[in-house]
């Protein structure tokens, strides 16, 4: 496979797929691309990668079932072995159960012959409507405040989260209290928005959310622990599409350990419907010896 490694590839590229030959009749593989863009610092962005696996496996619930096509990745849960590099990637899909209301299917993201990121989805139907109760009460504003931090490709905090350059992203300064050198709560909150071109398509829209579930810094920053805080495990919901306009991203976290943290993220869309939720186990980053 040899296709063409695009600086500023929209998201909608993350999720164009080529099936790929093979003899195995039971797994779907198909090749896939993640520019440079979608990377924290040299790493792919890992929500980037639950998005992208979750294309495939849906091309292959579809693929195996057409009847199957209305349903959606509702649930996701991830083991990351590897940090993949930016560029080439594949992925090996299996259907594990076809149901009416629930399937069920193993997504591997392959790179150089090495699984690096394995998926367990869950499929199901999005919900459409109205809710019958919902929690999330935030005072965020739907759309960054004047004195929001936006990730150009000169600033500090876009210098290393890449994904500011083929996306809108702002930081919630009132959140963000190591910016001024202070501590804080294990806390954060930023606004994000994909380009027009992939704002145009709802599915996209659907698949970025899953992505923007995983946008925030690691929390354990508002408390002086800077640096590369890998993710052991991550599950990510996806609740309905995306209304068109400004995502808000809400991470908190409820332990903040000796080694490990957890942090929750929330993704509201523009009229503040709940979209996308994770929750993830990562470690914190550790001083420099």
């Amino acid at each position: 496979m040899t296709r063409e490694l695009a600086t500023d590839a929209p998201f909608r590229q993350v999720c164009d797929l080529t099936e790929l030959t093979t003899t195995d009749a039971e797994t779907g593989h198909y090749a896939g691309i993640i520019a440079p863009t979608w990377t924290i610092g040299p790493k792919v962005h890992g929500g980037t990668m639950v998005a992208a696996s979750a294309a495939a496996a849906t091309r292959r619930l579809t693929e195996a079932d057409p009847a199957l096509a209305r349903m959606a990745p509702i649930a996701a849960s991830s083991d990351f072995l590897g940090a993949p590099e930016p560029g080439e990637v594949e992925y090996a899909v299996r259907i594990r159960k076809k149901g009416r209301q629930i399937c069920l299917a193993d997504a591997d993201l392959i790179q150089d012959g090495r699984t690096l990121v394995r998926t367990a989805f869950t499929f199901g139907h999005l919900d459409v409507d109205g809710t019958r109760w919902s929690g999330p009460d935030t005072d965020m504003p739907a759309e960054p405040t004047p004195d929001a931090l936006e990730y150009t490709p000169d600033s500090p905090m876009g210098q290393v989260v890449h994904v500011g350059q083929v996306a809108r992203v702002f930081l919630d300064a009132s959140w963000a209290d190591f910016l001024q050198g202070q501590t804080g709560p294990p806390r954060a909150r930023l606004w994000i928005r994909p380009l027009d071109g992939d704002e145009a398509d709802p599915l996209v829209r659907a698949a970025f959310a899953m992505m923007a579930a995983d946008m925030s810094p690691p929390v354990p920053m508002n408390l002086g622990h800077f640096g590369w805080s890998p993710t052991v495990q991550m599950t990510t919901y996806l609740r309905r599409i995306p209304a068109p306009g400004w995502l808000r991203v809400i991470a908190t976290a409820r332990e903040v350990g000796e080694r490990m943290f957890d942090e929750d993220q929330l993704v509201l869309d523009s009229t503040g419907a709940v979209v996308a939720q994770s929750r993830q186990l990562a470690l914190i980053p550790q001083p420099r010896s």
